[in-house]
């Protein structure tokens, strides 16, 4: 495969080499790779293709994959500082209808930390209409022997439609998702590329800079994951559909290390960016990816002390205490290290089944510190 770069590398040899690596071994097909430490950016590269006979580009508009659920936390926080909704409020005092099946006692908190107990829906309910998902997601039954708040289990997609809803009743002007992150959060931080939701008239107008994420489990990478089609782009998906180039996810993390601001726009105070990534569910096993793992209000914190070497979408071997951040399904990872000052945010256009993703990603973040002399 011709190994086609761009942008800046030259003070990570080492993530250069192991994102390399990985296009060798066939992981992937192409990669992008954002960081900036205290502020500095220290690595903004792009290599390999972003589909067939296209270099992948730094501007290149990837698939983010759930690495998009932070945003909703966000949103939810704005609110929370405007006093519209309080973390602990049941979710059924806003939507009413959410209150069916055993699912009354679920509060705005459990739905931030996967400790709400309704994970799965069957069927192909995401290709509904919104107002459709939300009362499919509304009638869903709390599973058995699930008390809110005392169990632990991700859900992929069903809360964060609430979380979604949340944002659209209760933002004044009572934008979509889609547009209320735009406005509030992306284009405040400098995410001029970023969406969750793309128009359909946006996607064709950015052509082929629209990055293919590829299924990479064969012999042979295949693009055909459905969120990269136009019709699967403009669906507003809050916990799977962002897409962007992933500097500007870097942007979002650099926000939160400087206190919820970037190039003089604050989307958070500093004591919410506090609150939203402390620890809120400490120590309880995750019935979904059968791990014990840490999480803040929408954030996986760094459970690395409950098996480095095995917890699912971990920070790495190097990264600090107190680093948080999330994870895109076999492909994606972006953090931040306070105790360190980076933010990072890399994208692998190649989803090569859990295990190996996590291999990957754990290469890419040891290379990454060590580049940067953090490793002490």
């Amino acid at each position: 495969m011709q190994e086609l770069r761009e942008g800046l590398f030259d003070r990570t040899p080492r993530t250069l080499e192991a994102v390399t690596r990985g296009m060798r071994e066939g992981l992937h097909v192409g990669a992008q790779v954002y960081a900036s430490l205290q502020g500095n950016v220290v690595a903004d590269f792009a290599i390999g293709v972003a589909r067939a006979g296209v270099p992948m580009r730094t501007d290149t508009l990837m698939l983010w994959m759930s690495a998009t659920k932070p945003v909703a936390a966000v949103a939810i926080a704005q609110l929370w500082e405007k006093s519209l909704l309080k973390l602990d409020d049941r979710v059924s005092r806003h939507i009413p209808e959410f209150a069916t099946r055993g699912k009354e006692p679920i509060t705005i908190r459990h739905l931030l930390t996967h400790t709400g107990g309704f994970r799965g829906i069957a069927g192909k309910w995401e290709e509904n209409q919104w107002d459709t998902i939300i009362a499919t997601v509304c009638d869903a039954r709390l599973e058995p022997d699930w008390v809110p708040g005392r169990k632990a289990g991700y859900h992929l997609a069903t809360s964060w439609y609430i979380l979604g809803e949340l944002v659209r009743w209760l933002d004044p002007q009572k934008r979509p998702f889609e547009r209320y992150v735009r406005d509030e959060i992306f284009l405040p931080l400098g995410m001029t590329d970023s969406w969750v939701g793309l128009p359909p008239d946006q996607f064709r107008n950015y052509g082929t800079r629209i990055g293919l994420m590829h299924d990479t489990t064969g012999e042979t990478p295949r693009p055909d994951h459905p969120y990269d089609t136009e019709q699967g782009a403009a669906a507003c998906r809050p916990g799977s559909n962002g897409r962007g180039p992933v500097r500007q996810l870097g942007f979002f993390y650099e926000a939160l290390l400087n206190g919820g601001a970037r190039n003089g726009r604050q989307v958070l105070t500093p004591q919410t960016v506090e609150a939203l990534t402390a620890g809120h569910r400490i120590g309880l096993y995750d019935h979904t990816f059968r791990h014990v793992m840490d999480w803040g209000l929408g954030f996986l914190l760094n459970s690395a002390r409950y098996g480095e070497s095995t917890v699912p979408y971990g920070h790495g071997t190097h990264a600090s205490p107190r680093t948080y951040g999330h994870g895109g399904s076999q492909c994606c990872s972006a953090f931040a290290d306070p105790e360190h000052g980076l933010a990072a945010a890399i994208l692998c256009n190649g989803r090569p089944g859990e295990a190996r993703h996590d291999q990957r990603m754990r290469q890419i973040h040891a290379a990454l510190y060590e580049d940067l002399g953090l490793t002490g």
